[in-house]
């Protein structure tokens, strides 16, 4: 009997729980730009609620993870939107968000699989992508999107300078 319980009770918090599974993926295009010292940008994916802008989750972080004593971080403040919002309270690495610079070109992230997704409550919000570079400048851009996912939805933005062709796509 005790069997059957749990296993009614485990069902019935499975359905209550939201579905949040959905395809997500982040396109972003980091230009090549044409200037004396070029360095790879720092690049900060993030959540926002579209209401306040209020900080909701980290998506990625890309920096320079194999300098000395973890030197790369000192630059991270450059981000200062991502810094103010988070970036200044956080240990980094961060577990899962963390990952090394990336060249210039087209990436896909796949964000299915981001921890800062699931764990949103249903609402309206903005995925937040800023990108700065050591001796170059800075962007940002925002990308508006609902969540959880009920319809197919695109939102895309071309960066000026720092950044290229951003796209997010999302799928139930």
């Amino acid at each position: 009997m005790k069997l059957s319980y749990s296993m009614a009770m485990g069902a019935a918090a499975a359905l209550a729980a939201p579905a949040f599974a959905a395809d997500a993926n982040l396109k972003l295009e980091l230009p090549q730009l044409s200037v004396a010292e070029y360095h790879k940008p720092y690049v900060a994916v993030w959540v926002e609620k579209a209401a306040d802008q209020g900080f909701a989750s980290n998506v990625a972080l890309w920096y320079d993870l194999k300098k000395r004593d973890n030197g790369g971080a000192k630059w991270l403040k450059d981000m200062r939107s991502w810094w103010r919002k988070s970036g200044r309270e956080l240990q980094t690495p961060i577990d899962g968000v963390t990952a090394a610079t990336r060249a210039p070109g087209e990436h896909v992230l796949a964000l299915s699989s981001a921890k800062g997704l699931a764990s949103l409550p249903p609402g309206s919000y903005q995925l937040v992508v800023e990108a700065a570079r050591e001796n170059g400048g800075r962007e940002v851009v925002r990308l508006p999107f609902d969540w959880p996912v009920k319809a197919a939805q695109t939102a895309k933005v071309q960066g000026e300078h720092e950044l290229g062709a951003v796209a997010l796509e999302l799928k139930p």
